[in-house]
């Protein structure tokens, strides 16, 4: 498939980023520590550049494939930052390989150009639901390491080998109350702004009831821990099902209209 990169610079940006993710990805076992960590720095400075350079752009574009390449950068960042303070940390080749994949699929799939006659608000807007997006992604991470430890412990294997259960199940919970924080600020202001910032009133389209469906979800995973004690595996189930309503919203929608039916918006 050509990719459909709107300029060389993006365009080569984009590859350096996939190809530096992709040296801790497929060699995770034979690269040292400190190689693979510089690896994943020029990949996330690479991917880092290769996304604000596509932003400032005379016709800047976005669409599902951008919203997974920014979510990957910001969970990279996050992970970045969490390796100084939890050196024990370990999911590298992991966040790795999921970066190569959505800096590829950006590339490929650039998505349509932002109206440049809306409203200064809009990109606040989007800002606000990317943000929602990473910390949440972050939250689906860590419940995955989460579920990893419990089996380490159950199989009765070196529990010092990663971070610890309840640190990392506190983690968790921090990014999905940040995350659900910023998903009603993002819903509200659709709701109550949606005019200004799209030119329409608020609509009940498929986007708009998977966003409220994943928002009810996460908001009754806080209120069942806060409540009732929700942890564990029964708490990761309701997790991943919120994400997985998240994702349907923005991501799967854009990619029924860029990808099944063709269309730009």
């Amino acid at each position: 498939m050509i990719l459909a990169s709107s300029s060389p610079v993006g365009l080569w940006l984009g590859l350096a980023a996939a190809a530096a993710y992709a040296v801790p990805a497929l060699a995770a076992a034979s690269l040292q520590a400190g190689s693979a960590r510089a690896a994943l720095w020029l990949a996330w400075v690479l991917h880092g550049s290769a996304l604000a350079w596509a932003m400032l752009e005379p016709t800047p574009r976005f669409g599902f494939a951008s919203a997974l390449s920014v979510t990957a950068w910001l969970v990279l960042t996050v992970y970045a930052i969490e390796r100084q303070l939890f050196p024990q940390l370990q999911a590298r080749w992991a966040l790795a390989a999921l970066g190569s994949v959505a800096v590829l699929l950006a590339l490929v799939f650039p998505g349509s150009a932002l109206p440049l006659s809306a409203t200064a608000w809009l990109p606040l807007h989007l800002a606000l639901g990317i943000s929602a997006y990473g910390l949440l992604a972050a939250a689906v991470v860590h419940a995955a390491l989460m579920t990893r430890a419990e089996r380490r412990i159950r199989l009765a294997e070196d529990p010092h080998s990663g971070m610890p259960l309840l640190t990392l199940e506190r983690l968790t919970f921090r990014f999905v109350t940040a995350g659900f924080v910023l998903l009603t600020a993002t819903l509200a202001a659709g709701m109550l702004f949606s005019e200004a910032l799209y030119g329409r009133a608020w609509r009940w389209d498929h986007k708009a009831v998977f966003s409220v469906l994943s928002w009810l979800t996460f908001a009754a995973l806080l209120i069942g821990r806060k409540r009732f004690g929700w942890r564990g595996r029964s708490a990761v189930r309701v997790l991943y099902a919120g994400a997985l309503l998240l994702l349907l919203a923005y991501v799967g929608s854009r990619f029924a209209l860029e990808v099944v039916l063709g269309r730009a918006a």
